[in-house]
């Protein structure tokens, strides 16, 4: 039977949230002699949750080799590249501090005063955590970017440093983007098929997605019934505003001040590209209609387009980094962590990198989100809380990643000289 026949993925996904809850709920006591239904739901959870780390160090190795390489091209790094890379750098920090500052005044996290771990049936022992990030201060940081270069880079991906991986791939991509074109070539080639095998076993291991969705909110909902329920709902809020604040003020502000261009012309220009985002939480699927919308309804030339969108639908995801850092941040809050300065930054580096390498990824947040967890030391058992609201916040945060991607061309477009009369804001 033919797959793409049947229901979309996310409609399988909430059928399966909806019946993990039903069945969390109904079988929280049952058992059939010393195997209980949690100890099954758990089991399958976890499964699906070892099969998203088993994709983490060859798909962001390979990812952010390939996006340096393409970057580091001198054919690209011309002075209207730059400015892209620059501005995609500049939005993705904005909204992750965005996120860092909600995060922390709302502390989705913390429920009458104490962490809702509890509530969240999060139950790994965080000892060691504590003991690791106690007492960091700003005389960790050299520490932090000593631990980024690695003596071994094999054992510093066995060990999930993950810092230490991102920087290596990063630096083997540019430089594999400056030898001589014919040995880059078959260096290009061999980490593009690394890739899109990790592409392809990522897309088969997502066809498990609802399994693993059912079990871990199974799991959830027979430990703690709908206590759950009221943190994560908060937390969701929290993500919402945040996306909602960069889209509709951040962006804005660099459209109008950096721009020089009216912030509702160019929302109404892309008006068609923001509902395809929405309904199909697809950055790469919305890009022919983010495209077309650009330059008919905005005027923005086709070499600004076809250069600053497809670049912007694999690196430049406002929406996604935001989300991964307040998702580590809430996570931490429900342990009970009193995280330092230090690691926030830590968390903010990793998500802007990750944002980065694992954009084009189906449910990319996931296994970004399990790479900031591993690198700060959190069990990733916590995954599974993050999948009850998931989809919808996909859908916002895919509308963010396409928004952002449009303001980028604007405004190169402008730095560049062109006049874009249809967006110009009035004087």
């Amino acid at each position: 039977m033919n797959n793409e026949a049947g229901l979309a993925l996310h409609w399988k996904i909430l059928i399966a949230l909806c019946a993990g809850v039903i069945a969390g709920y109904f079988t929280a006591d049952l058992s059939l002699g010393s195997v209980s239904a949690v100890s099954v739901y758990e089991f399958i959870g976890q499964l699906f949750l070892n099969a998203l780390k088993m994709l983490i160090i060859p798909l962001i190795a390979s990812s952010i080799a390939l996006g340096v390489a393409g970057l580091g091209n001198t054919d690209s790094l011309g002075t209207m590249g730059l400015k892209t890379g620059a501005f995609y750098i500049l939005t993705i920090s904005a909204a992750i501090f965005v996120g860092l500052l909600i995060v922390n005044l709302v502390q989705p996290g913390i429920v009458d005063g104490q962490p809702a771990g509890d509530l969240l049936a999060l139950t790994q022992s965080t000892e060691n955590v504590e003991e690791r990030i106690a007492g960091r201060g700003l005389a960790e940081i050299p520490k932090i970017l000593l631990n980024a270069v690695p003596q071994n880079i094999v054992a510093a991906a066995a060990a999930n440093e993950m810092l230490a991986l991102i920087f290596f791939s990063a630096v083997f991509g540019y430089f594999m983007s400056q030898i001589d074109h014919e040995l880059a070539d078959t260096l290009y080639r061999v980490t593009s098929g690394v890739f899109e095998t990790m592409i392809a076993i990522t897309h088969w291991v997502m066809r498990f997605a609802p399994y693993g969705v059912f079990a871990l909110v199974a799991a959830v909902v027979a430990k703690t019934g709908f206590s759950a329920a009221g943190p994560l709902v908060t937390f969701s809020l929290s993500v919402v505003a945040a996306l909602l604040f960069h889209t509709l003020v951040t962006l804005p502000l660099f459209l109008r001040f950096v721009g020089g261009v009216s912030p509702i012309r160019v929302f109404n220009a892309v008006v068609p590209a923001l509902l395809t985002a929405f309904s199909t939480a697809s950055s790469s699927a919305t890009l022919p209609v983010n495209m077309d919308s650009l330059e008919h309804r905005a005027g923005v030339p086709n070499k600004y387009t076809s250069f600053v969108l497809p670049l912007g639908a694999t690196v430049n995801m406002n929406g996604t980094a935001l989300y991964e850092c307040m998702a580590a941040m809430f996570i931490a809050q429900a342990y009970g962590l009193d995280l330092t300065f230090t690691t926030q930054f830590l968390i903010c580096a990793i998500a802007l990198m990750t944002s980065i390498g694992v954009a084009a990824v189906p449910s990319a947040s996931l296994v970004a989100i399990a790479i900031i967890l591993t690198a700060i030391g959190l069990p990733i058992e916590a995954l599974g809380v993050l999948l009850v609201f998931d989809r919808i916040l996909d859908m916002l945060r895919t509308t963010t990643n396409v928004f952002g991607d449009a303001c980028c061309a604007v405004i190169v477009a402008r730095l560049q000289g062109e006049e874009l009369p249809a967006v110009r804001r009035s004087t």
